[in-house]
């Protein structure tokens, strides 16, 4: 076992043993049930999810892109957690991040056939994690929405964003499963 460095980073402090967090910047406490702290939460969980199904997809090319995604989503918590203060000094996604998802989502499309019925998850564990991933993107996009009527400026690309990544996280659900039935044949 390594010891640890002097600059190593604690797992815990104790601090949010009340129900309480600390706001990203500021020494402010704020109640870990607050519209913020939901919606940060959730898109963390989405990150995480989107994780998992990066580690599981076949889909050439496509684990890249869900890279990407993550990244994305990264500068949108950042967005999210600064102050309305210092909130412009943070990027979270842009419209070029949307139109990215939407070319993506089209490409994907292109080779999959017109939906006859509902789909189940389950058919591939890559399709169901894909899956996962897209119901965790709805409730992130739910709690930003709250967040959004709570704290203005938060910008309309970031909830445009989390529409379109659902949808892409559908049609590679889609596509996986179908790859894994075509191979099967």
């Amino acid at each position: 076992m390594t010891e640890p460095s002097a600059r190593s980073v604690r797992s815990f402090t104790g601090r949010g043993d009340s129900g309480s967090t600390g706001r990203l910047g500021t020494t402010t406490r704020i109640s870990k049930d607050s519209a913020l702290i939901e919606a940060v939460g959730s898109v963390d969980e989405a990150m995480s999810s989107i994780g998992m199904a990066r580690a599981a997809c076949t889909i050439q090319g496509e684990k890249g892109s869900l890279l990407v995604v993550q990244q994305h989503l990264g500068r949108m918590l950042a967005h999210l957690s600064a102050t309305p203060e210092t909130r412009s000094q943070y990027s979270g996604t842009s419209a070029d991040d949307v139109t990215w998802l939407e070319a993506r989502i089209a490409e994907i499309e292109r080779d999959l056939p017109p939906l006859r019925e509902f789909v189940l998850p389950g058919a591939t564990l890559a399709g169901a994690a894909f899956h996962v991933a897209r119901t965790v993107v709805r409730r992130a996009e739910r709690h930003v929405v709250a967040l959004a009527g709570a704290e203005p400026g938060l910008g309309p690309q970031n909830l445009a964003y989390l529409n379109r990544l659902s949808s892409l996280l559908f049609v590679a659900a889609v596509a996986e499963d179908l790859a894994a039935r075509e191979q099967a044949l």
